[in-house]
């Protein structure tokens, strides 16, 4: 099993006539994505590596009965992408473009919930199923089909932490990298409620990093209604107070927001936080 993606699921890739659309939906198809459609204003009727492209997401909805898409526009259109796709009965949105600003993805990400829609990102990696279904530009080889479910705010980091559960036999159900900016779609509570009711999905690592509360609150839901496993890690360990470092989300600020906070949360309820990537899989293991 897994969550949000599968072999049924149903993909539009926005923006597919540019370079990184056209080349990471013929990456999506070639995993085994089923890929029915592109969008790019004034370019409908042509094809993209055999993918028809439409001029909207409602006539691509309306012709291929599409019911995810990516998102692979210039930030200054982001958020007209990402409600356009809500507004044509897009039912997962995953935005992949970075430097959204955060007043769009506040309007974008709102509007999206009230037409009872999904938004994974902006600047994020997307997610993947192994052996199911690729959304997004995860680098597929380090994957394994199998029942462990990672959420993580770090692209990067999250393929270092999959490499390693795979490395000792652990697969993956599913892989979401929610991205790192201070506003985003989905985040840890909501895919961690997600994972605990997937039958398919037995433990659950999470990656976390310095700036914000997500990973504390995350804490909380986990101690009140999580019963599978959960191994932590916190990235940012040696971040001064006050430094940015890396994600427009990471950084700490007034006091708060510091790796020591959010990993005592996590051990004050019983989760164990790994001190490098690589603890991970042996971590899960004995907990399992």
């Amino acid at each position: 099993m897994s969550i949000l993606i599968d072999k049924t699921s149903r993909l539009i890739v926005q923006g597919i006539t540019g370079r990184d659309g056209r080349f990471h939906a013929s990456r999506m198809k070639a995993y085994g994505t089923h890929v029915v459609g592109g969008t790019s204003p004034g370019k409908g009727g042509e094809l993209a590596d055999g993918i028809p492209v439409f001029n909207t997401v409602r006539e691509a909805v309306w012709k291929t009965a599409a019911d995810t898409s990516v998102i692979f526009v210039p930030a200054p259109l982001a958020k007209d992408a990402m409600m356009e796709a809500a507004d044509a009965g897009i039912k997962l949105v995953v935005c992949i473009t970075e430097g959204v600003p955060t007043l769009d993805v506040v309007e974008a990400y709102s509007y999206i919930r009230r037409k009872g829609a999904h938004l994974i990102g902006p600047n994020c990696p997307g997610l993947i199923s192994p052996g199911r279904s690729l959304v997004g530009i995860m680098p597929t080889m380090i994957f394994r089909e199998g029942s462990t479910g990672v959420i993580s705010r770090s692209g990067t980091l999250t393929y270092e932490v999959v490499y390693n559960l795979t490395e000792k036999g652990l697969g993956q159900s599913t892989a979401v990298g929610v991205g790192g900016d201070p506003v985003v779609g989905l985040y840890y509570r909501e895919l961690l409620e997600m994972f605990e009711n997937d039958p398919g999905t037995d433990a659950i690592a999470l990656i976390g990093e310095i700036g914000g509360d997500a990973e504390e609150r995350a804490a909380e839901y986990i101690r009140d209604h999580v019963t599978k496993p959960v191994t932590a890690f916190i990235a940012g360990q040696q971040a001064p107070p006050g430094k940015q470092m890396g994600h427009a989300g990471a950084i700490i600020s007034s006091g708060s927001g510091t790796a020591a906070e959010k990993i005592a949360a996590f051990e004050a309820v019983g989760v164990p936080v790994a001190r490098e990537p690589g603890q991970i899989p042996e971590l899960l293991r004995s907990r399992r």
